[in-house]
């Protein structure tokens, strides 16, 4: 596959996105693990909005190993890797972070009846600023290549 641009309304548009599930996110009740489990659609809501998040993140870095490395048709774990070898996630400890919500996307899509309502719980409550962060260093990424051309 021959490198082009990166298209940045993708990026922004599926960023956007993110931002908004996030936003969802931290509208859960997450005060306690009780109060969170104590209404099975806080679990759903959740596990619904963690999904469509993460395949967003993903889906940013594939557009960007596409279009800027000429790289296409990845799987969610390879796009992941390949964030962090080829520099679109820079901080070494959020690149591993980006690998594991791959693979816990994977869960959610393949797996779901194996995910628990307690991780969800952990998930919402501590990791969702992780989110944050790579859609963050997925658009300074983006911008970085569509200046340089790509």
């Amino acid at each position: 596959m021959t490198p082009s641009r990166i298209d940045l309304k993708v990026v922004d548009d599926r960023l956007l996105a993110v931002t908004g599930y996030l936003k969802q996110l931290r509208e859960l009740p997450a005060g306690s693990r009780e109060e969170f489990l104590a209404d099975h659609r806080n679990a759903n809501s959740a596990e619904s909005l963690l999904r469509r998040a993460l395949e967003a993140l993903l889906d940013v870095t594939r557009h960007i190993l596409a279009r800027g490395h000429g790289r296409g048709a990845l799987e969610y774990r390879e796009v992941a890797r390949l964030a962090g070898e080829l520099g679109l996630i820079t901080d070494a400890a959020l690149a591993a972070r980006f690998g594991e919500m791959a693979r816990f996307r994977n869960r959610l899509t393949h797996f779901y009846r194996e995910v628990t309502g307690e991780e969800l719980y952990a998930i919402v409550a501590n990791e969702l600023d992780d989110i944050a962060a790579a859609a963050e260093a997925l658009a300074k990424a983006a911008a970085r290549a569509a200046d340089a051309g790509a």
